[in-house]
């Protein structure tokens, strides 16, 4: 769809010349209005993509011009045109919400260059907008935002097996959005007016686990002093999320293949079975395949459970969708936090959107937080958030002789290798403060400590 620019400007010969020359080089329509009066009235009669404004006209001028679009059609984008002696002026423009400024005399390229990125901008913002209407429409993918390939694939596959009774295996690093891609699956399916009921696998030791899961009787131990039901007796006719699964012990794994297979639980203490109506929803970050290789997860566990697997892409994987989705996050957490809608400046997106982003979404927003909470203006930038540069991370090569390795043994020598030096090198930063390298990788202690223990990796080593 052909794109409209409105340029405003009270010298008519920078009208037409800017009208000719961006119809010719752009493939746009120009409109122009020679008042802020007139462009304002242009403005409510018809629909503009980006609005380009001089700074010093006659009768209203360009910063009133910028205050009145700016309430009455606060998503339009709008860049000020000033002569180079009056920078300071478009400056205060900039901190009261315009996208960008531009001096006379143009550079013909470097003005296509900058209207292009501004128009990008509006498409990005009216993309969110959609995006946003539609989440709002289905709350079933609340949260979960994206228009990528990799997205589409999986609002399809939620969809799909949400219409089932049977269990969901959610596999995807830390951070992609698990939890909430379970909550879509109860929510679309035939159970959601039943409760929907998550268990946080890690965070619970084994007995405690165990008594929550499947419910106790009364004297089953020491301060039993009532019957408690389950976790799974009170999902019925709902759906249960167990996340992080493959942290689970063995013991807890034999008593949820029964689960799996016959649909019932034994609490502690009693000698009778009971049968559940629940549909089990389960997630994790590890390779349960290679955990079933080492004697740390049951194989029958595993194929009872990977009935319809679901894969949740790391954001590396989808940069295209993390406009959107900063776009999301700003707007969901000034609501929360109180605060009048902030903009992410076009420089700070563009960093976004280069970022690795080990922690994935969790991470983003974390950033996107600090971002909305240290930005004075209302655009959020570079400065407001600290954001680490990706080419300042450095890992050593290591050598792989596919002659020699078999694929497993390679790949978990890689993988060896980059947990002990990731790991290493985050612990070496904030001197063994486990909590503290947590939160800046956007994992959960619990996860990180998990990682720690497996590799033998010693964090008083590091606080010396």
């Amino acid at each position: 769809m052909t794109k409209t620019i409105l340029v405003v400007d009270d010298e008519l010969d920078m009208l037409q010349l800017l009208q000719r020359s961006l119809e010719k080089d752009m493939d746009c329509r120009v409109e122009v209005a020679s008042s802020g009066e007139m462009a304002l009235d242009q403005l409510d009669r018809q629909a503009i993509d980006l609005l380009v404004t001089d700074i010093r006209m006659s009768g209203m001028n360009g910063l009133e011009l910028l205050q009145q679009v700016r309430l009455a059609h606060p998503n339009l984008t709008v860049v000020m045109m000033t002569a180079f002696g009056h920078i300071d002026m478009a400056v205060e423009a900039m901190k009261q919400g315009a996208y960008d400024f531009i001096t006379k005399p143009f550079d013909h390229d470097a003005l296509i260059l900058r209207l292009e990125k501004a128009l990008e901008r509006s498409r990005l913002v009216k993309e969110n907008i959609r995006l946003q209407r539609e989440c709002r429409d289905n709350s079933a993918f609340e949260g979960l935002v994206g228009k990528s390939p990799a997205m589409q694939r999986v609002f399809d596959m939620l969809q799909t097996v949400a219409q089932t009774e049977m269990t969901v295996l959610i596999t995807g690093e830390s951070g992609t959005g698990k939890e909430l891609a379970a909550r879509a699956v109860h929510l679309l399916s035939p159970r959601s007016s039943g409760p929907f009921v998550a268990v946080n696998c890690p965070t619970l030791p084994e007995g405690i686990l165990e008594s929550e899961l499947f419910g106790y009787r009364k004297g089953a131990f020491t301060h039993a002093t009532q019957n408690k039901i389950g976790l799974f007796q009170e999902a019925g006719g709902g759906s249960i999320f167990l996340d992080e699964i493959g942290d689970i012990s063995p013991k807890i794994q034999t008593k949820l293949l029964r689960v799996l297979q016959e649909k019932e639980i034994k609490p502690l203490g009693d000698t009778k079975t009971i049968k559940v109506d629940t549909r089990i929803i389960a997630s994790t970050n590890q390779d349960l395949a290679m955990k079933i290789e080492s004697g740390d997860f049951r194989e029958d566990v595993y194929y009872r459970l990977n009935v319809l697997p679901v894969e949740m892409p790391p954001l590396r994987e989808r940069a295209e969708d993390i406009p959107l989705i900063a776009n999301f996050l700003v707007e969901k957490h000034c609501v929360k936090m109180n605060k009048p809608l902030k903009q992410i400046s076009a420089q700070l997106m563009d960093q976004l959107v280069k970022h690795e982003w080990a922690g994935n979404i969790r991470e983003l927003e974390n950033t996107i937080l600090r971002g909305i909470l240290f930005a004075a203006e209302d655009e959020i930038r570079p400065s407001n958030i600290d954001l680490p540069k990706a080419s300042t991370r450095s890992y050593p090569n290591v050598e792989i002789d596919p002659t020699h390795s078999s694929y497993k043994s390679a790949k978990e020598h890689v993988i060896d290798t980059f947990n002990r030096l990731y790991i290493g090198n985050l612990l070496k930063l904030y001197k063994g403060n486990v909590t503290q390298a947590a939160g800046k990788c956007g994992m959960k202690r619990q996860a990180l400590q998990q990682i720690i223990r497996r590799y033998q990796i010693k964090t008083e080593d590091y606080r010396k």
